[in-house]
């Protein structure tokens, strides 16, 4: 006879709500600016509920980075690299791409994960691992076909390609006063045909 399971499950529920005032507070305040008590506020919980669940604001920070930025990693499939054309994909990328960059948001994210770097390098780690290189990978693979059609330069380095990009992206962003959705669309087509990706 199996044994009863100690204890009742988490409640997944619970736990999205807990990640996502942990997500939101740390945008809008950094991770210095809040603490467990005001996320349980936020989440409408018991703090005892957020500590069962993670020891500090740090770790919560960073399982809310981990799956609620990995949900938007969608587009990068590989299946889509497999096109005719590689112009085809990078348009598409743009347009993802520009709705993504343009929104206060996703700003506001990027400016607290660079601004955590020193204080909080585990931070940065998940934010590259589960936002950063999925994209970075589909660069790659975007790359590589756009070097195979002529293109991109036959010995061209694609990282430091890569990183002139998401480089040019990140100031764009980071301004005083970013660029709208349609004003992105036209600076990440100009990106993407000085690196080879449109002709």
């Amino acid at each position: 006879m199996s044994m009863p399971g100690r204890g009742r499950p988490r409640d997944m529920a619970v736990d999205r709500v807990i990640l996502r005032a942990a997500l939101d507070l740390f945008i809008e305040r950094g991770v210095e600016g809040f603490s467990i008590e005001q996320i349980a506020k936020r989440a409408r919980v018991g703090k005892p509920t957020i500590y069962r669940r993670w020891s500090n604001k740090e770790e919560l920070i960073a399982a809310a980075m981990e799956t609620l930025i990995a949900e938007e990693v969608h587009w990068a499939s590989a299946e889509a690299v497999d096109t005719e054309s590689p112009y085809a994909l990078v348009e598409a990328a743009i347009e993802s791409a520009a709705v993504t960059t343009a929104a206060p948001h996703y700003r506001a994210l990027v400016a607290r994960v660079y601004g955590s770097a020193v204080s909080c390098p585990a931070l940065m780690a998940v934010y590259w691992d589960h936002y950063v290189r999925p994209r970075r990978e589909l660069a790659t693979r975007l790359l590589e076909r756009a070097r195979d059609c002529g293109t991109v330069a036959a010995d061209a380095d694609l990282d430091v390609a890569i990183d002139m990009m998401v480089g040019a992206i990140t100031y764009r962003v980071l301004q005083p006063d970013p660029p709208g959705v349609d004003d992105m669309r036209h600076y990440l087509r100009a990106v993407y045909r000085q690196i080879g990706l449109l002709p």
